[in-house]
Parts: C-alpha cells; structure tokens; sequence
C-alpha cells in the first residue's frame, strides 16, 4: 500500500518541498516517500534548533564587548543553567516520544492528554529549580570557582537566568508537543517570536539605548527571559486553538494520573539521561577555570559556536525521533529504522561539512566575539579541536535520540554515564593537570567521548530491541 500511495503522489519540486516544510505540511509521516518525510520535518525542526541557537550566541555576541569577566559570567551561568536544559530535555523527550506514538496511532485526544500532563509536570519541576536559584545565587558563582570580580557583576545574571528557568522548561515543552503531533512549523514559529524580542532588547538593556536602562550583562538574561516567557504565551494560545494534528479542549485541562504516572516513567530516565550528559559540562567548566579568567572565556565562546552549529543538527535528530515514534505507532518498525540512517547519513553531511569550515576558521570566528588577545587563541584551539570530532558526533546524537522516540530512555542513559562520567570527565582532568595540556587536554577528552558514544549506540541501535518498546 505504502508503495501505491507513493506512486500516487503527485510530482514535488525541492523547492515547493521546502515551502511545504516551512509553511507547515499536512503529510501524513507514516505514508508515502520517507525522504520527504524526513525533509518535511527535518527543515522546520531545523530552522527550530537555528534560533534556539541564537538565544546564546547573541547574548555572547553583546557580552563580549563588557568583558572577559562578564564572559565568564555568561559561561559559568550556562553551566549550571546546562541542568535546568537537561531537566527540559528529558521531560521533551518523552512528551514527544508519548505524543508522537498516539499520533501514529491516530489518537489525537491521547495526544492532547499527554500534552496537558506534560505542562503540569513542568511547573512543578520549574519551580522547585528556579526558587532556590533566585536566593542562592551569588553562593553558586561562588561555588562554580568564579572570583569576587564575577560574583559582583553576575549575580543578577545568574539570578534571572536560574530563577527564570520556567520559560525555558515551558518553551522546551510545548515544543517538543508541537514536534511529536508533526506540527514542526509551529515550532519553528514560536521560535521566532521568542527570537525577535530578544534580539532586540539584547543591546537595548545591556548598554541602556534609547529609553532603557543600561543594566550589564544582566540586561542579557532580561532580554533573554521576556522573549522566553512571551513565546511561552504564544504556544499556550497555539495549543488552546488547536492544529490538524493536536488541540488542547478546556475539559482536558485537569489531572490525569494514569498518563502523567507512564509520563514521569520514561522522563524520569530521560532527565537523569540529559543530566549526566550536562553535568559533564559543568565538570568541563570547573577543569578550565583552574587556567584563568581568559581560558574560561575562551571556552565559553567556543562553546557558543558549537552550540550554534550542533543545535541545528539536534532539529535533525528531532525528526528521527519524532519519525520513530509515529511510525512504530503505526506498527511500522522497518520503517522507523530507515528514517534514523538516513537522518543520520545527512546529519553526518551536514555536520562534518560545517566542522570542516571551523578547522579552517575557527581563529576568524572566534575574533566575531571578543578582540581580547589572550582569549582568542585559547578560544580557536577549543573550536578547532572539538570539530575534529563532528563526524562521529552527529550519527550519535541520531542514535540516541532515536532511542529516545522509541520511549528507550534508559539505553541513552547508561551509554552516557559511560561515555561522559565514566570516559570524559577523567581524561580532561588527566589530560589538562597531569598531561600538562592544561584547557586542552579538556577539549580533547569531549572528541574522545563524543566518538565512544557515537560508536556504541551506533551498535546497540542495530540490534534492535528498541523496535519492541511500549510506551
């Protein structure tokens, strides 16, 4: 049947595909050419992961002119937010893994059911995390090893960005219901009012223009949280008035134990997934501050950069999931293995292509952020080095993430306790201190962990017993 409905299809050009992939598809991702499907999502979940990016690189692109010291606010905040992310993304993953599968079941009042318990179990969690951040956080510069000279400065950076952390659970959330109902576009849109805004008022409230009130480097985390919190508002009303895939009625809106019990189920696991893949980070950051504000700086906008470049790739891997999880909803598992290699083969293009073009430039992109002498070839030797490893990062975060759609949570957890706790985190320490490669040796042992995990889940996802996972 699969063959005739494709045979059936009528004639698309590339470009009226992607006009399609951006406007929004009807397509039914179960169906039809599997190329297409994953061109429909992948673009939209893409672009997505593209102005995500932006939220960081455009807050070190202005912070850069305040500073080394306020760079390195920027970055020891970002480590520690890098938990909050990791919180937002195990609840996403199963919110979209739970959502997709009832799509693919041609559920849409499941899919809403998970939707509304998704949400709910995100405030709870945003505010046991961004309470105590609002009080303590001056304690936890300190606790990161930032120096007097940062804690002066920072405090109400870290403040927002910690206390504020709702509108990054809530923005992750409802997109990842977005994502898994194959409403990628919305997505997308939703991104964009968040971007816009903070684009903005970024410069508006860090050097006071016009009307604003000149306020540091804390104008960033307030320019960042207001377009946050308003793309937040948006997806609310998105998700009231509903799609062709998923809508949101009134008398959903209440508790609905059995869904949100299977629902903490796999984020429980998805969390401490992303946890451990995160707190590698703070560890990373903790290694490199021993070597100094410049090398800290440098690292963190490395850092950027290749948050810049991997989140796009991340929209990619996205589709895989959400591929996966349809399509296993519709008792297609072939299928749904199909779609994860050859997301994976143009994740493989797509990254290595751009880890190229840094090995070459990464001197020249780092000088976009800072002219400080001293940060700059600390900065380059971090984008240079971790590019070497693109390659074999991008088939791994498909892997992983295809696991994820799956509702496998627990096998992306143990290879990443392995490959970040077990392998990273003692190599960049051995590297940098006994080595004696200091800063680098840390960006070393990221290469060297990102290829171990890459090539395990490569392997465990080809023996396929993810194909048998009920959610």
């Amino acid at each position: 049947m699969e063959a005739i409905s494709t045979a059936l299809e009528p004639k698309r050009t590339l470009w009226t595909s992607l006009a399609e992939a951006v406007r929004g598809s009807h397509q039914d991702y179960t169906t039809g050419s599997l190329n297409r499907a994953i061109l429909l999502l992948a673009v939209p979940m893409v672009l997505e992961m593209v102005l995500e990016s932006l939220f960081a690189v455009v807050d070190v692109f202005w912070v850069g002119r305040l500073g080394a010291n306020a760079v390195a606010t920027v970055g020891l905040t970002e480590s520690m937010l890098s938990i909050v992310f990791a919180v937002g993304m195990g609840l996403s993953l199963s919110t979209t893994a739970m959502v997709a599968r009832r799509i693919g079941e041609k559920d849409p009042e499941g899919a809403a059911d998970a939707a509304v318990q998704a949400i709910f179990l995100g405030f709870v969690v945003s505010l046991l995390i961004g309470l105590p951040c609002l009080v303590y956080a001056p304690n936890l510069l300190r606790l990161m090893g930032g120096t007097p000279e940062i804690v002066a400065i920072g405090s109400g950076y870290t403040r927002i960005c910690l206390g504020g952390s709702c509108a990054v659970l809530l923005l992750f959330l409802n997109n990842a219901i977005f994502r898994g109902a194959g409403d990628a576009a919305i997505a997308m849109r939703l991104l964009w009012v968040s971007n816009i805004i903070n684009l903005v008022l970024d410069p508006c409230l860090i050097f006071g223009w016009g009307p604003f009130p000149r306020m540091g480097v804390t104008g960033a985390a307030m320019a960042t949280f207001i377009g946050r919190s308003i793309g937040v508002c948006y997806q609310f009303y998105r998700l009231l008035k509903g799609t062709e895939r998923i809508r949101v009625l009134t008398r959903q809106i209440r508790l609905h134990v059995d869904v949100l019990w299977r629902l903490m189920r796999v984020s429980l696991t998805g969390i401490l997934q992303f946890a451990i893949a995160h707190t590698s980070w703070v560890g990373l950051v903790r290694i490199v501050s021993i070597f100094g504000a410049a090398a800290l700086a440098g690292y963190t906008i490395a850092i950027r950069i290749v948050v810049f470049l991997i989140l796009p790739s991340w929209g990619l891997s996205n589709a895989a999931a959400t591929l996966v999880g349809q399509n296993l909803g519709a008792g297609k598992p072939d299928r749904a293995e199909s779609a994860v290699w050859r997301t994976g083969l143009y994740n493989m293009i797509f990254l290595g292509s751009l880890g190229l073009f840094f090995v070459l430039f990464a001197e020249h992109a780092v000088r976009l952020f800072t002219q400080d002498p001293t940060v700059i070839p600390l900065g380059a030797a971090c984008l240079r080095i971790i590019s070497y490893g693109n390659i074999g990062y991008a088939y791994g975060m498909v892997m992983l993430q295809a696991f994820n759609g799956a509702g496998d949570t627990i096998t992306p957890t143990i290879v990443n306790f392995f490959g970040f706790w077990l392998l990273e985190i003692p190599l960049a320490y051995w590297l940098a201190i006994h080595a004696h490669l200091e800063s680098r040796g840390a960006f070393w042992a990221i290469v060297v962990a990102e290829a171990a995990i890459a090539a395990t889940s490569a392997l465990l996802f080809r023996q396929g017993r993810w194909k048998r996972q009920k959610i």
